[in-house]
Parts: C-alpha cells; structure tokens; sequence
C-alpha cells in the first residue's frame, strides 16, 4: 500500500559559507553530522550517526552528493 509514503524534504544549507562534515570523537568514535563554519571553523551539529543508514539519510535530506570529511 503506497498511499501514505514520507515525503523528503530536501533541506538547504549555505554551500558558499558552509561545508557538511562528520565530527568523531576519538574516545568513543561517536559520530555527529553537521556543517563548518568555513569563515570561523564552528561546527553546528545537526544529528547523530548511528549507522550508514543515518549518513545516507543526512546526505539525502541534505542533498549532499560528495563524500563528507571526517574531523577527529
């Protein structure tokens, strides 16, 4: 039954002063998605990555298409 799917948002970020990035702790190898402040260098996390299922729908809500830079 197709008659109630999720719609997907895609959801925009400044590309000119923003880029995505994936923030891991070195403790615990927590990661958390989010974009830098490319000016500043302050990073505004968005959500936590749990599982590649996670990184994909981050990538989609987003429309990332290239390979997010891992900060440790």
């Amino acid at each position: 039954m197709g008659l109630f799917k999720k719609k997907r948002v895609v959801q925009f970020y400044d590309k000119e002063n923003k880029k995505p990035v994936i923030k891991v702790s070195i403790c615990n190898g927590e990661q958390v998605a989010g974009f830098k402040d490319i000016h500043t260098g302050k990073i505004e996390e968005v959500m936590m990555i749990k599982s590649p299922t996670d990184l994909e729908h981050f990538k989609i809500t987003y429309g990332i298409d290239e390979e997010i830079v891992k900060e440790y």
